[in-house]
C-alpha cells in the first residue's frame, strides 16, 4: 500500500537523489522509498544486533 506525502528537502539533497535515481534508472519517489526501506532496515538489526546477549 503506497500513500502521497509532501516534503520540504534542501535543494541539494533533490539535486543529489534525482542524479541517483537517474543512474539507477528508477524515479525520485522510487529512489527514496527504496534508500529510506534500506535506513529502516539497518536500523532495525543494529537494534535488534544490541538486545542480543
Amino acid at each position: 500500500m503506497k500513500k502521497n506525502v509532501s516534503l520540504t528537502l534542501d535543494v541539494e539533497v533533490i539535486e543529489g537523489v534525482k542524479k541517483l535515481a537517474e543512474e539507477s534508472d528508477r524515479s525520485f519517489s522510487q529512489y527514496v522509498n527504496i534508500v529510506l526501506k534500506r535506513l529502516l532496515k539497518s536500523k532495525d538489526e543494529k537494534e535488534s544486533d544490541a538486545v542480543k546477549p
